[in-house]
């Protein structure tokens, strides 16, 4: 398969990181997307960090075997515990999801930042580094989000159950005068319209979305991989769910209806990924990475 004609793989633990698909497509509308939700073992943000990566190394490798020529890991507790690994284990170009906490703090009036995450990702080592690096002299909050990414894969993103979830995770910051709440996952976008209704018009809203699709579209350009003029591009899911589950919650978020298929994932794995696993469980990164 010529490279421009390769699709651009994208997973997440279920359908979170459809947010991120639709600004990649929405800034490349000729790239075939191939999207993985791994809804078997979702969400993501519960997981032991061993299970975190193994996963991550599975789907992705299904993502290169069916021919991605890039891959985005669109869920922020895959790419706290798994991108290292991955990164080690393909030779493809991979893009990490972080919180937005660089933009939230340009963005913010008053230096009072919270950022909504799944409890893995709010206690990781990557956001604390990150809000360390940008954030040092800022006010930010991490706020640990249980029950969220459940919301959203059954597709009740703007209900009263909803905004009852997201009420008493932002009372503590609306008491305190937070004025910036990072989205920090991307299933949370499709919370917004309840988010936003919760936290009042006096709360900037920011998540990573868009930036995930600009350097995309860079890498594409460095390794002159973009897809050929008028190509017919498209979103094709993938899950180890439920198919019509999936499918039905998927054309409830995206608004139309997709193709959806099942992926089957090996009992035993590439001795790639056993090594790169092995690895990073014993604290390490496999050799030549």
């Amino acid at each position: 398969m010529n490279v421009q004609d390769a699709p651009i793989g994208i997973f997440d633990s279920g359908l979170g990181g459809l947010s991120v698909a639709l600004e990649v497509r929405r800034r490349l509308p000729a790239e075939r997307l191939l999207y993985a939700a791994d809804s078997r073992f979702c969400p993501y943000g519960t997981r032991t960090p061993e299970e975190i990566r193994w996963r991550s190394l599975l789907v992705a490798e299904a993502l290169v075997e069916r021919g991605a020529k890039l891959l985005i890991v669109a869920c922020n507790t895959a790419t706290a515990y798994a991108l290292e690994a991955l990164r080690a284990t393909f030779s493809i170009p991979i893009i990490g999801m972080e919180p937005a906490v660089k933009p939230a703090v340009e963005l913010s009036r008053n230096g009072r930042i919270g950022v909504l995450a799944t409890p893995r990702t709010a206690s990781s080592e990557r956001l604390r580094l990150l809000i360390e690096r940008y954030a040092a002299t800022q006010d930010v909050r991490p706020i640990p989000a249980p029950g969220l990414v459940e919301l959203v894969e059954t597709g009740a993103t703007d209900s009263a159950v909803a905004r009852s979830a997201v009420a008493p995770l932002l009372e503590p910051l609306l008491r305190d005068g937070v004025d910036t709440l990072v989205l920090g996952c991307t299933h949370y976008p499709f919370l917004r319209t309840a988010i936003a209704a919760v936290a009042g018009e006096g709360i900037t809203l920011v998540d990573s979305g868009d930036a995930i699709a600009r350097r995309a579209s860079a890498l594409l350009d460095l390794h002159d991989a973009h897809a050929r003029p008028g190509h017919p591009g498209g979103l094709e899911l993938l899950t180890t769910g439920d198919v019509d589950q999936v499918g039905a919650v998927a054309a409830r978020l995206l608004s139309e209806i997709v193709t959806v298929s099942h992926l089957p994932l090996p009992e035993t794995p590439s001795i790639a990924i056993e090594s790169a696993h092995s690895a990073m469980c014993a604290g390490s990164v496999p050799a030549g990475a």
